[in-house]
């Protein structure tokens, strides 16, 4: 079996067996982003109805209602590539499917981050002071940009130039 490092090609493979392991791939990475996305929204969707959120300041409020946004974008985003597959299926349009839900999932992924940090501010702020609170999502953005953004972009960069 031989793979390029660019494509990620298999030279076994036709390029409908391969749109077919790539969409198989992202509904795996999908199904988990899933899951943890729709479990956040179901316990921000409980908060907003606890008698101690009503008395918050606004700042809460606001950072709850963005981050209940972000969250409920982030399963949306999720769920298109179902909606767009029903519409486009058998239609011979796998290679598009295939490039519209990786970036269906990569936008996801963004208000997912947005989501998580929100919900730890939120969490934190309520615990611990609001300035730890704060420092404590500015380091978590940090460790999230370093682990789901800088070292892939460094490893393709890095198997790029090996190509």
């Amino acid at each position: 079996m031989t793979r390029s490092h660019a494509g990620y090609t298999r030279e076994e493979e036709d390029s409908g067996e391969r749109l077919d392991r790539h969409w198989n791939e992202l509904l795996q990475e999908l199904r988990l982003a899933q899951t943890g996305t729709q479990i956040l929204f179901a316990f921000l969707l409980s908060i907003a109805f606890q008698s101690q959120f009503q008395a918050a300041d606004q700042f809460t409020h606001v950072v709850y209602a963005a981050t209940l946004i972000a969250c409920a974008l982030a399963a949306a985003t999720f769920l298109a590539p179902i909606s767009f597959h029903r519409i486009v299926h058998r239609q011979g349009l796998r290679d598009q499917l295939v490039v519209i839900t990786d970036r269906f999932t990569r936008i996801g992924l963004a208000f997912l981050v947005a989501a998580i940090t929100g919900g730890v501010l939120l969490a934190i702020d309520v615990v611990l002071s609001r300035h730890i609170a704060l420092i404590t999502v500015a380091v978590l953005l940090l460790w999230v940009t370093l682990f789901w953004l800088v070292i892939p972009l460094a490893v393709r960069a890095r198997a790029t130039e090996l190509a």
